[in-house]
């Protein structure tokens, strides 16, 4: 079983900056998927970026050039930078860590893909 714990959140004005970190323990390994979602009020929960297992990353292009995923193996820690907020970034971010199977291998941004999730942390954006 995996556990996750996303802190980092809060309130910022547009075109500040946050980082966003997940603590990550138990059965978890290099191997794994792990992916930053969020959800906006009354809209679907919708990934934004997620790391493979190689290293590789993923951006939807609503963040690509904006926001930066990294892991910190030794700390177990799974980030998101996240700069030049703007407004419609306000939402519960989420982080999410799957074994590297289909389906999370080749569609890393689907929410039913993931069994093991964080509590969210919040981000709003404010001008």
């Amino acid at each position: 079983q995996v556990q996750l714990q996303e802190s980092g959140g809060g309130s910022v004005q547009i075109g500040g900056s946050l980082r966003l970190s997940c603590s990550t323990s138990g059965n978890i390994d290099r191997t794994y998927y792990s992916a930053w979602f969020r959800q906006a009020p009354g809209k679907e929960r919708r990934g934004i970026a997620a790391i493979g297992g190689a290293g590789k990353t993923f951006y939807d292009n609503a963040v690509k050039g904006r926001f930066t995923v990294s892991s910190d193996d030794a700390k177990n820690t799974l980030y998101l930078q996240i700069n030049n907020l703007a407004p419609e970034d306000t939402a519960m971010y989420y982080c999410a860590a799957e074994p590297p199977h289909p389906p999370v291998a080749h569609f890393p941004f689907m929410v039913a893909a993931y069994h093991s999730w964080g509590q969210g942390t919040q981000v709003t954006v404010s001008s």
